[in-house]
Formats: C-alpha cells, sequence, structure tokens
C-alpha cells in the first residue's frame, strides 16, 4: 500500500508547477504523505501540505517516487534511489521523455494508477564508473569521454577484462546502458538494446578511423578507457552531467551493475511500441 511518496520536478519549476498542485491534491485525498528534497522546496516556495524531507534530502524509505519532467529528471529520481527498489513513476514534461510512464495530459489518470500501485515495474541496470584516484560515479543511461572545446582530437585506449580491444583518435567514446542506447550512442551509429538485455555498448563519437565500429559488452566483463594523450585532458560526463576530467596518461574503469534502477510502467507496456511511438515522431 502507498503511504508515503516522494516528488522530483523539472529544473525549471514554472513548466511542473499546476502538474505538482494536482499531485499534492491528489495524495491528500489519498491520505499518502508526500515529500521532498529541499531544493524542490526552494524552486516552488512554501508549499502548503507538503511534509518535510523524510530522513536525509528525499528519503529512501518512502513507497513510490514521482519525477515530474523529461528524461533527465527521471534519470535523476532513478539514481537517488538506485539499489533501494523505490519505482519511479515519471510524467514527461521535457521533449523526448523515453523513460517516462505517462505523458502530461494523463497526468491525472497517472496520479490514480500510481496510488493504487496499477503499475508493474521493471528493473533496470546501471554502469558503475571507478577512477584510479578512488572516485566512483553511477550512470543509468551513460557515460561519455569527449575531448574538451577547443582541443585536439581524443586519442583514447579501451580493453574488455584484461584484452585491449583497440586505439581511436576520435571526439570521444559513449558506454551506454540498454535503457540509454537510444540516446548519445543512438546518434553514433551504435545499435538500440532493448530493456532486459544484459550488457552495454561502446560507441565512438565522430572517429577518425574507416574500421571503428560499436561493440556489445558481456554483463560480467570490464571496460576501461585510457587517454592516450601525452598532454590533454578529456571530460567524462555521467548522464549528461560533468564530472571530471581524464587527463593524460589516465585510465577510467565501466562495469555493468544490474538491478539498479526501478523503473515503473503501466501494465502492457512494450519497450517495441515506445520506440516506435516516442521515435516515430521525429521521422
Amino acid at each position: 500500500m502507498i503511504r508515503t511518496a516522494s516528488v522530483i520536478t523539472h529544473r525549471r519549476p514554472e513548466v511542473t508547477a499546476e502538474a505538482l498542485a494536482s499531485l499534492l491534491t491528489a495524495t491528500t485525498r489519498a491520505g499518502v504523505v508526500l515529500c521532498c528534497g529541499v531544493d524542490e522546496l526552494g524552486k516552488h516556495g512554501n508549499l502548503q501540505n507538503l511534509s518535510a524531507p523524510l530522513g536525509e534530502g528525499l528519503g529512501l524509505d518512502v513507497d513510490i517516487c514521482f519525477a515530474l519532467g523529461g528524461d533527465g529528471t527521471i534519470l535523476t529520481a532513478l539514481r537517488a534511489y538506485a539499489g533501494t527498489g523505490v519505482p519511479v513513476f515519471g510524467v514527461n514534461y521535457g521533449e523526448m521523455g523515453f523513460l517516462a510512464t505517462v505523458d502530461r495530459e494523463h497526468a491525472a489518470d497517472g496520479w490514480r494508477r500510481a496510488l493504487s500501485e496499477d503499475f508493474e515495474v521493471l528493473s533496470l541496470p546501471a554502469i558503475r564508473l571507478l577512477d584510479s584516484h578512488g572516485h566512483s560515479w553511477l550512470a543509468m543511461n551513460d557515460v561519455s569521454i569527449n575531448r574538451q572545446q577547443g582541443s585536439r582530437v581524443a586519442d583514447l585506449g579501451y580493453s574488455v577484462g584484461p584484452y585491449e580491444v583497440g586505439r581511436v583518435r576520435c571526439d570521444g567514446l559513449v558506454v551506454a546502458t540498454p535503457a540509454g542506447s537510444t540516446g548519445y550512442n543512438l546518434a553514433n551509429g551504435g545499435p538500440v538494446m532493448a530493456w532486459g538485455v544484459e550488457g552495454f555498448v561502446v560507441s565512438f563519437i565522430a572517429p577518425h578511423s574507416l574500421t571503428a565500429r560499436p561493440l556489445v559488452v558481456a554483463p560480467a566483463d570490464q571496460v576501461s578507457v585510457d587517454n592516450r594523450s601525452r598532454e590533454e585532458a578529456v571530460e567524462v560526463t555521467v548522464d549528461g552531467r560533468p564530472m571530471c576530467l581524464l587527463q593524460a596518461g589516465e585510465s577510467m574503469q565501466a562495469r555493468f551493475e544490474i538491478g539498479q534502477g526501478t523503473l515503473a510502467q503501466i501494465p502492457g507496456t512494450s519497450f517495441y511500441s515506445r520506440l516506435r511511438q516516442k521515435f516515430g515522431r521525429l521521422a
């Protein structure tokens, strides 16, 4: 039974102000306590009836998380609740909304379904990224390693396990989960991986090579990326957010981790129908 819920919204509060008010009404009527992080209170002001945050930030003991925004907002929610089993119910208030459970015009029906637990859950894997300094990041969609603006092309070597696969001069390299394979990876000409497939894909951004091809990596294998440049650092981005620089001569490792995200889905939702619906709009 749904007793507590949290909410994360689009970075521009005016986009979701009306939806947040509607959700607040729905949770109040259902006797569900709605909570949020202090950043949400800062964005939307002092919202009447909105509870104080549970625990630290959003609180990890809620029954469901509502993500009102585009894929970036939904990814933020998935990372916030990674490994907890809390389902993320996404309502699309962005552009593509590939990860969204319902579109904005069906938000009211979405609240009803979510609060009555009329949804299925899909377990999503993630990529764990580690650097040589002991830092670690979790990506639900992808990790990209790019040349910096104004710098020369990147010189990247990559290995799978103990075996070096190749070395490519390029604008960058992307390591993507199945959920993230329809993003930056797809734009690079990489393969779309259906949700439920175990493994991740490596693809290249503007490779200066006639032989560089995307590679699907088995889930038990670790990918290492080496910056082979003598002096140029490259930028590391996790789910579209710049994280750090990979200096010349340094390396990073990426490994596949199952069961990190829990995405709510309307019963009967198909990955393939979603693919046709979302990308058909762009055709």
